[in-house]
């Protein structure tokens, strides 16, 4: 008499992560991109604040919310601005990069679809940042805003001519905002949760940062809406196979279902059968 094991049961086309050390790899020449691309605006101040006034004046044609409404909201309480300085300077980076370890361990897939939206994002705002250099509000006076990291801290900026490493006239579109709804979009696809639907109060939560601190403009996030909305056009996230009739019932069975009915049955023949 011999013993049968059946086999483990894999769920088939589940993609395999891709390298690691390629992975570093874009993401240091992407971060090597974004380094030229901040050489490159650094001598656009003129044009950065002129196409500021523009903006702020476009604004008001359209009658957005003025964002001072904001900061005066944060302005009430030296805790609350804090608060919103280190989330501003604190979250953005790390959080997206936790994002992106989590699908990659746990999500192959789903962390492929977004490392590509994300990378054709930041080319996008990379793009525009040259295009279109632009002052943040708080740099212009007109605005009559307050630079919140400057006065109250902390604050990732130095002052612009000796900041080599960000560059503090791409202000629109804002890769804040869109990070953040990049992160929440993938999260709420690639999770199953009742309550994944939250991680929506991300990038709200950020809106109201980056305007309240006054590091961006409501124009900088409606345009890194538009341009992630128009990667996700064309980029469509990785979905499940899609299920086939049983033919004696008429339902749609799962893939897994459908690969079990194909497979004969070998682990359950009886003991002595064949004899």
């Amino acid at each position: 008499m011999t013993a049968r094991t059946e086999p483990a049961e894999t769920e088939p086309g589940t993609p395999a992560r891709p390298p690691v050390v390629r992975e570093l790899l874009l993401v240091a020449g992407l971060f090597l991109v974004y380094k030229v691309g901040r050489q490159l605006a650094a001598d656009h101040t003129g044009e950065a604040f002129r196409n500021a006034h523009r903006v702020w004046d476009a604004e008001r044609a359209v009658h957005l919310p003025g964002e001072g409404r904001v900061q005066s909201l944060l302005l009430h309480g030296d805790a609350l601005v804090r608060g919103a300085n280190t989330y501003y300077a604190a979250v953005h980076f790390p959080l997206t990069v936790a994002f992106l370890v989590w699908l990659y361990l746990r999500r192959p897939a789903h962390y492929v679809w977004t490392r590509r939206a994300l990378a054709a994002l930041t080319a996008a705002a990379l793009v525009l940042h040259l295009a279109f250099p632009l002052a943040p509000p708080r740099m212009v006076a007109a605005t009559g805003l307050v630079d919140t990291a400057r006065v109250y801290g902390p604050s990732v900026y130095g002052p612009p001519r000796t900041d080599h490493l960000s560059n503090q006239f791409a202000a629109m579109p804002s890769l804040h905002f869109g990070w953040a709804l990049m992160v929440a979009v993938g999260l709420i696809v690639a999770t199953r949760s009742r309550y994944r639907w939250l991680w929506a109060l991300h990038p709200l939560l950020t809106l109201l940062v980056i305007v309240g601190t006054a590091n961006h403009y409501w124009l900088d996030a409606l345009v890194a809406t538009a341009l992630l909305g128009a990667v996700l056009a064309v980029l469509r996230p990785p979905g499940r196979a899609p299920a086939a009739p049983d033919r004696t019932t008429g339902r749609r069975l799962p893939a897994l279902v459908r690969q079990r009915q194909r497979t004969p049955d070998r682990g359950r023949q009886p003991v002595g059968a064949g004899r």
